[in-house]
Formats: structure tokens, C-alpha cells, sequence
């Protein structure tokens, strides 16, 4: 196969991983984006986020010459043979996909276009998008292809490079080979399809993988009603290969960059559509509410007399919406924190990912240093994200700096019986102490 000139528009988490392992894979890639500081830092193999194996590979494609770094949209589509659009579509009004930027990116290329050449929607887009892209380009000339990205944050690098699908979806069988030629080499199957169930395929995969989660939050929280361990119960399903056990962890719900916006632009397509899909809706709702039971359960055991926590000094590990990353959208960590902060609470957090380079968050809690600042005068610490490290912590030096010894496990990460020891008390989601020895 021919290699080609590809050139990426945005280089986000998914922008930056398409370009640099496309030029990895021999392909010589452009990437642009609008943020001038960004692009500076990215010519020097300064990689701002949080993503294993990245910053090493996109300095090899800078090396090998195969890989750069422009400002400039217009000028980076010139010579491309393949222009992939990897723009943020977050949610807008409604829970409807915004697409301003993928439509902004759109009008300003259309001129710069070369003749035949190949437009790829990478952002997660409902379905008709890639009609709407050819329309405002208004080329008969340059065909727009789908072709949903499936990169888990944390491990985007090697999901890119060993991914277990990948999906293309074209107005025509032709446009769509050629897309899924570019990745050379790579041995995984194709689903060659239409530009709709390519479009449709990334959501439902998304909200079939959010409904796992609900359902297994759900199940811990029967499982503390009935004496059961919903560990137990999930490797007792989870052996079922038409069940799986992935994505069977309860914890404190799902989040990130694309679980939330897409369950929702989903149901505005249902809405949209006349489609009524309750498992959709009871998906979302499920998850809002089993976080709210789960500040409940903090609130129950550490409020002041009036019943709420107002000045009741809570330590929280972890910010990022889980472990291996930086990224704070949508983090069930926060939207515990903001219930916690709701009630009154004073919340100090600690998160590996932020220890240098601090969010700014100082409206809803205080980022400290270390776990044990984190903890210091706290009635309890509450584990919000399974960052390993937190395992390991010196939990005798934790509970000698804990106003009470309790911990709330929302990711049932620790072991309780190294807790015991330290004489503390651990409560984790669908378990108990005994249960869990």
C-alpha cells in the first residue's frame, strides 16, 4: 500500500495519538491546531497530557522527519490526501452533540481541499454527520468518511496500534478501504460499512459499555442490602463468555471525556428519532443516583449534629476520572466532591497526576501535596480513583493523622485487612469487611 499525506485537525488525547501513530506507521502527518503554545510545545516533544508511550512516539515521528506541527489549518490541508477531523463535539443544549468546531473547521478548509482528496470524521459525531461535513464543503470532489476512534484514555497509544476493530464507514466501498488501508500492517478485522452505522456504532458501543456500569453499581448496592460480595457475584457471571467481566467493576459511576456526552447525545438522537429506549435513560439516571447514595453513606457517617457536613473536613485520593490519566471531564471524583461540597463539607484532595501542575478547583476543594495532607484533621478519606499507588499507602501513618479512622473505598481498591491492621475502618461498594477476607 501506498503511504500517504495525512494531515490532523486538533490535536486532543485522540487528535495527537491518530497523528503520531499514523506517522509510525510510515505515513508522513501534518498536525494542526489553533493553539499556538501548544504547537510550540509539541515541535519540542513536550506532550501536555497524561497518555503512556505518547511523548517517546511522537518524538520518534519528529526525528524520523514523518511527523510535524503547524498553526496554520489552511496551509496544513494542501497536500493532504486524507484530512482527519479529531475536533471536540462536546455536549451542547439538550444533551445534543455540539459540533461547532468540526462545522467551523469545515468552512474554513473548503477552498484548500486538493481535488479527490479524503475527509475522515475521528470525532465522535451522531449519525448523518459525515452528510452534513460533504454539505457544507459543498466539493463533490472530496468524499467524507467515518471512522470512530475506540482509544481508551491511558492506554491510547497501544489501542491504536493493536485495536480490536476498526470501523469505516463511507458513502462507498472504495472511500471506505482506502481509510482503513492507512493502517498498515495492523491485524485487526474490518467492519467496512455506511458513513450511519459507522456514526452509530461508536455511540452504542459507548453506551453499551456505560450500561455494564450501571448494572454493576446497581448490583453492589443489592448486594449490601442481601449479605452478598459483589465481587463474588461478578467472577461467578463474568465466566460467561456471552456476559464478560470487563466493565463489571462498581465504583463510584462513570465519567470522562465520553461516556456522559455520549449516552446523552444518544438519547437526543432517540428523542430526535420518536425512538423511545428506557434502558438508555435508566442507564444515566441510574448512575446519578448511585452516586448520590454513595455521599449518603459519607454523610451518614460523618455529620455534625445538625446532620449535614458544614465544616466537616473530608480527605479525598483521586481527581482524574480514573487511574493512568489527567483528565478531569466528567469525573465521577468531582461529582462526589461537588455532593460532598454541597453539604458543607471542606474537602482537601490528593491526585499523582496533579502533583505538579495543579487544576484550578479552588471553588469546590483544596489540591494538597500528599495523601497525608490530603487526610490531615479529616473525619474520613474517601478513594475516588484506583490510581495502584494508593494500595501501598502507609495507612498506620494515615490513621494517625485522621481525626476518626474511617475510609470510604469507593473504587474497592484497598485490602481491608491491611486496613484492620491500621486500625481502620474500610467500607467499599457491594462489600463488607467480612465479606472481603
Amino acid at each position: 500500500m501506498a503511504l500517504r499525506n495525512v494531515t490532523v485537525i486538533g490535536t486532543g488525547y485522540v487528535g495527537l495519538t491518530t497523528g503520531a501513530c499514523l506517522a509510525s506507521l510510515g505515513h508522513r502527518v501534518v498536525c494542526a491546531d489553533a493553539d499556538a503554545g501548544k504547537v510550540e510545545r509539541l515541535r519540542r516533544a513536550q506532550v501536555d497530557i497524561l497518555e503512556p508511550g505518547l511523548p517517546e512516539i511522537v518524538r520518534d515521528g519528529l526525528d524520523s522527519g514523518r511527523l510535524e506541527f503547524v498553526r496554520d489549518t489552511r496551509t496544513a490541508v494542501e497536500r493532504a490526501e486524507v484530512v482527519f477531523l479529531c475536533l471536540p463535539t462536546p455536549m451542547g443544549v439538550g444533551g445534543a452533540a455540539d459540533l461547532a468546531a468540526v462545522e467551523a473547521v469545515a468552512d474554513e478548509v473548503r477552498d484548500r481541499l486538493p481535488h479527490g482528496c479524503l475527509v475522515v470524521n475521528k470525532s465522535t459525531v451522531p449519525v448523518g454527520t459525515a452528510e452534513r461535513v460533504a454539505a457544507l464543503l459543498g466539493r463533490p470532489d472530496v468524499v467524507v468518511v467515518s471512522n470512530p476512534e475506540f482509544l481508551r484514555e491511558g492506554r491510547a497509544v497501544s489501542d491504536f496500534l493493536h485495536p480490536d476493530r476498526i470501523v469505516v464507514g463511507g458513502p462507498g466501498a472504495e472511500a471506505a478501504r482506502q481509510v482503513a488501508d492507512l493502517y498498515v500492517g495492523i491485524d485487526a478485522p474490518r467492519v467496512l460499512t455506511s458513513t450511519a452505522c459507522a456514526e452509530l456504532t461508536k455511540y452504542a458501543a459507548n453506551f453499551f459499555l456505560a450500561m455494564k456500569l450501571s448494572f454493576a453499581n446497581n448490583l453492589a448496592t443489592l448486594c449490601e442490602r442481601l449479605g452478598a460480595d459483589v465481587d463474588d457475584v461478578i467472577a461467578g457471571i463474568g465466566h460467561d463468555p456471552r456476559i464478560g467481566g470487563a466493565f463489571l467493576a462498581p465504583g463510584p459511576g462513570w465519567g470522562g471525556s465520553c461516556l456522559p456526552k455520549d449516552t446523552h447525545a444518544l438519547l437526543n438522537v432517540c428523542e430526535e428519532s420518536g425512538v423511545e429506549f428506557p434502558l438508555l435513560r435508566a442507564t444515566i439516571e441510574t448512575n446519578v443516583e448511585h452516586q448520590r447514595r454513595l455521599v449518603e453513606r459519607v454523610v451518614a457517617g460523618c455529620a455534625g449534629p445538625d446532620g449535614s457536613l458544614r465544616g466537616v473536613r473530608i480527605g479525598l485520593l483521586g481527581l482524574a476520572f480514573k487511574a493512568g490519566t489527567s483528565d478531569l471531564r466528567d469525573s465521577p471524583a468531582l461529582a462526589i466532591a461537588r455532593r460532598l461540597r454541597e453539604q458543607g463539607a471542606e474537602l482537601h484532595a490528593y491526585d499523582p497526576a496533579f502533583s505538579e501542575l495543579r487544576p484550578d478547583l479552588s471553588d469546590l476543594l483544596t489540591v494538597v501535596d500528599t495523601p497525608l495532607e490530603a487526610v490531615d484533621g479529616a473525619r474520613a478519606c474517601v478513594v475516588l480513583t484506583e490510581w495502584p499507588q494508593f494500595r501501598d499507602l502507609d495507612w498506620e501513618a494515615v490513621a494517625g493523622r485522621l481525626g476518626t479512622p474511617l475510609v470510604y473505598d469507593f473504587r474497592n481498591l484497598l485490602d481491608p485487612g491491611r486496613l484492620g491492621e491500621a486500625a481502620l475502618s474500610w467500607e467499599g461498594v457491594g462489600r463488607t469487611p467480612a465479606m472481603a477476607h
